[in-house]
């Protein structure tokens, strides 16, 4: 009768050394070694969705003390919200220390074939 494999066995070997798992191409980017995803977009970019402005608003401003000028970016419904970050940073938490340099609006085409469809998008920059 062959012999078996039993359960001690089979953990013996599983608490060896793993395998590292593999990233799913249509994954966000590239791991570090930590295991974080690499941010591919600059550090002073914001992209602004769906999360309370506030929050971006906050995020805005700690970018600003470090880097001087940031990108606030957004698509969609979300543009409305990128104006009151932008708006908030200038006037409310900025106390008048930042303005708005520039706006650049632009239409993105999103998708392929017969579900294309053309998303407007905004940036702006906010710096001394």
């Amino acid at each position: 009768m062959p012999k078996r494999k039993s359960d001690s066995d089979e953990s013996e070997e599983s608490s060896g050394t793993q395998m590292p798992t593999q990233t799913h191409p249509t994954s966000a980017g590239p791991q570090q070694p930590n295991g974080q995803m690499q941010r591919s977009s600059p550090p002073n970019h914001i992209f602004v969705g769906k999360k309370p402005v506030m929050s971006y608003a906050m995020s805005a401003l700690i970018q600003l003390t470090q880097a001087g000028e940031i990108v606030v970016k957004a698509r969609g419904m979300s543009i409305s919200r990128a104006v009151d970050v932008a708006e908030i940073v200038t006037k409310r938490l900025g106390n008048g220390q930042y303005a708005v340099k520039d706006i650049g609006i632009n239409t993105e085409v999103v998708g392929e074939g017969a579900e294309q469809r053309n998303i407007s998008s905004i940036e702006i920059v906010v710096g001394k």
